[in-house]
């Protein structure tokens, strides 16, 4: 049988790893610069937990994981033969792989709020699974990188996380834009065109406007039964200003007398002007006035950040969620989060050429095997090598020089030592630079002092 990986899933090789920890060793040093704790959740949960907090589409791309054993044998047989999907899932699968990490944070928020000390702010780097259709920056398995807050309904927390991004991305040389929308904005929206039994439905097919178009929106809303008038009122949102607080006046004087609507654009207003006050250049906020996510949880601020000038869905997202613990029986746990897409961070840094040309995988020195007792020695010195944090290793067999050269070389190791037994006679060590080709002997003691600094 021929090995192939499964769709949607990649291998690592070593410079890829090098690189992706670069990126997540910027984010946790951030994360926490930030005053943001870790914390790790299981890969799969309860399929309960995770089912009916992302809205219909998102409930289908969710992984289900069969139950252990003779799954099939508790499967209703009339269900069975009839293929009756949904109701089989329910007979068959009790868990499911994690589809984000938000969900299984306010699942541990409401299983341990008793012991917490609030606002709790956590962050969390771990793979999520998605039943998605793989493209280019899109998997089916993927890591986020997340930072929430609950416990707090402070717009302050907003700001901070924009200046969470705005860091971050600064970090690893990324030029970004951060769109900016708010969900209370989309609901006023929706009372204004009079849909808000419809809201769902407009905000799942306006957040689709960078892939589809207007004109796809405009079809999508039309299957959705939503009247052509309604649509029309709404033609405003198509020709959007670049100027994000003259959007928002804008918004305020169609929200007249739309309490919802106007509580979201006050809030969007006020950290728009906090985050310009605290010197962030207003190109890179964007009021995107039709910025939906798609999910059902979000409550307040939405969050999107997008790389310029590289053809790349959101690098990054998400927004307040004031509402997600209530399904887990907890109220009144207000909460904020975002999230960093590593995997499409890595591909729009390697787009850019942002990694550096030549990844220093550690290994400093390379001992030449000239048999046993000199392996013996060498291993010796290898270990006061590693005791100083020098990468070092031993070729594993006493093989011609020439291949263990072209060992050296391949691997990228800069130094081949040679410790035969004439060095350790003389109680000298010989390191040859593969790149300059110079070959120095010195003592020991020489060696230690000065030449693996």
């Amino acid at each position: 049988m021929k090995p192939s990986l499964a769709k949607g899933t990649r291998d690592f090789s070593a410079g890829e790893v090098i690189n992706r920890r670069q990126i997540i060793n910027t984010l946790q040093k951030n994360f926490e610069l930030f005053g943001f704790q870790p914390l790790e959740t299981p890969s799969f949960e309860n399929l309960s937990t995770l089912t009916g907090k992302y809205g219909e589409e998102g409930d289908r791309l969710i992984f289900k994981i069969l139950n252990s054993g003779d799954y099939a044998c508790k499967a209703k047989e009339e269900d069975w033969n009839a293929k009756n999907s949904q109701k089989l899932i329910s007979q068959i699968s009790e868990k499911a792989l994690r589809y984000d990490l938000t969900v299984p944070f306010a699942r541990y928020v409401a299983m341990n709020h008793g012991q917490m000390v609030f606002p709790f702010k956590r962050y969390q780097i771990q793979p999520v699974w998605r039943a998605d259709r793989p493209q280019k920056g899109r998997f089916r398995e993927f890591y986020q990188c997340d930072a929430d807050v609950v416990g707090s309904e402070s717009l302050w927390q907003e700001v901070e996380l924009v200046q969470l991004y705005l860091k971050s991305f600064s970090d690893l040389k990324i030029p970004v834009t951060l769109h900016l929308n708010n969900r209370k904005v989309l609901s006023g929206l929706a009372e204004y065109a009079g849909i808000s039994d419809q809201l769902i439905d407009f905000t799942v097919a306006l957040d689709k406007l960078d892939k589809i178009g207007k004109e796809g929106v405009i079809k999508e809303l039309l299957e959705k039964n939503i009247e052509q008038t309604s649509i029309d009122k709404l033609d405003f949102l198509f020709s959007q200003s670049d100027d994000a607080l003259q959007n928002v006046k804008q918004l305020k004087a169609k929200f007249q007398g739309i309490e919802t609507g106007t509580k979201g654009v006050e809030e969007l207003e006020f950290v728009l002007i906090k985050c310009m006050e605290l010197g962030i250049p207003s190109d890179q906020l964007k009021f995107d006035i039709t910025l939906a996510r798609g999910l059902d949880y979000y409550t307040g601020a939405i969050f999107e950040v997008k790389a310029n000038g590289v053809e790349m869905g959101s690098i990054g997202g998400g927004g307040r969620y004031d509402n997600l613990t209530e399904v887990f029986g907890v109220k009144n746990i207000p909460g904020i989060g975002i999230s960093f897409g590593l995997d499409r961070i890595y591909l729009v840094m390697e787009e850019l050429n942002l990694f550096p040309d030549n990844t220093d995988f550690g290994v400093h020195y390379l001992f030449a095997n000239y048999g046993e007792q000199e392996s013996l020695e060498a291993l010796k010195i290898i270990a006061q090598l590693r005791g100083k944090g020098i990468s070092a290793e031993l070729y594993p067999e006493p093989t011609k020089l020439k291949k263990q050269f072209t060992y050296a070389e391949k691997k990228g190791i800069p130094n081949l030592v040679f410790f035969g037994e004439q060095e350790i006679y003389e109680g000298k060590i010989t390191v040859k630079d593969l790149a300059s080709g110079e070959q120095k002997s010195t003592s020991l003691q020489e060696f230690f002092n000065n030449y693996t600094a």
